[in-house]
């Protein structure tokens, strides 16, 4: 069975067993304040919301992988291919009961898009009107500095960035994501 079907019913069997449900519009609520309270912060300067998003993001990955290795029980992805599908059909389905398309792949395997046709992280949600949001906000930048922080974790360090938004008036939400290097596991200096 190829890797995306195994890891499509993977994902479906952990969020229907495993994961403790929370209400979607409770998070988008949330989410939603804690953008909002960010632009107020950093006085609609939205490349520095972009930044805060994604470094909470990236937080929240560091300490999220754990909690998605323990329910999904996986291990070691054989390349950057099988961990596209795993982040696609058991990461965001554990944790967002989504799943975005994984599509758009480089002939080196090493970048490919997140095709999302649903975000709950954006429905409710209208960009602020004021000339600038609908070409600087990434609403949903959080999920980049997710997939960093998490990935950074299992040894790959990653970029992470929105091309397109349905939010800014885009046809389609799209991530990017590109493969920067493995990271070798390295030994502290004077320990052997």
């Amino acid at each position: 069975m190829a890797t995306s079907q195994k890891a499509a019913r993977l994902g479906e069997e952990v969020w229907k067993t495993r994961v403790d449900k929370v209400n979607a519009e409770l998070v988008t609520l949330t989410y939603g304040t804690i953008v909002s309270q960010l632009c107020a912060d950093y006085d609609n300067d939205y490349a520095q919301v972009n930044q805060q998003l994604d470094k909470m993001g990236y937080n929240i990955g560091m300490r999220l992988i754990e909690d998605f290795l323990a329910k999904s029980n996986t291990g070691r992805c054989g390349n950057f291919r099988d961990t596209a599908e795993m982040i696609s059909k058991v990461g965001f389905k554990i944790f967002l009961n989504i799943t975005p398309t994984v599509t758009n792949w480089t002939a080196d395997n090493k970048q490919f898009s997140l095709l999302f046709d649903e975000n709950p992280l954006a429905d409710f949600v209208e960009l602020p009107d004021d000339g600038r949001a609908q070409d600087e906000l990434w609403f949903s930048n959080i999920f980049c500095g997710i997939l960093r922080g998490a990935l950074e974790m299992v040894q790959m360090s990653i970029e992470a960035r929105f091309v397109s938004d349905v939010l800014r008036g885009n046809d389609v939400t799209e991530m990017r994501v590109t493969l920067i290097r493995y990271i070798e596991d390295e030994m502290p200096p004077d320990d052997e």
